[in-house]
C-alpha cells in the first residue's frame, strides 16, 4: 500500500519568486528533488518537511497533507447582493 503525500511547494515556491535551485540550495538538498517532492514522486522525510515549512513561514499542514488539497478557484465565490 503506497500512501500518497500531497504538497504545495509548487504553489508556495510561485507565490514567493523562489526557483526550484534556489529552494534546493536553502535545503540543503538536489535541485531535483524539489521537483520530485512537487510532482508527488518522493515523500519527504520528517525533518525535511519541517525545514521545507519553516523556510516558508508557514505550519506544516499549509505545506504537507495526506488528502488532496482543494484546487485554487474550485468553489463558486458568494454571490454579492445587488
Amino acid at each position: 500500500m503506497s500512501e500518497t503525500i500531497f504538497n504545495r511547494i509548487a504553489v508556495l515556491r510561485t507565490e514567493r519568486g523562489v526557483s526550484r535551485r534556489q529552494l534546493a540550495d536553502a535545503l540543503g538538498v538536489h535541485y531535483q528533488t524539489v521537483g520530485y517532492l512537487e510532482r508527488g514522486e518522493f515523500s519527504p522525510s520528517l525533518h525535511l518537511a519541517l525545514r521545507i515549512a519553516r523556510y516558508f513561514e508557514v505550519p506544516v499542514e499549509v505545506v504537507f497533507s495526506d488528502t488532496p488539497f482543494p484546487r485554487i478557484g474550485s468553489t463558486a465565490a458568494p454571490a454579492q447582493p445587488a
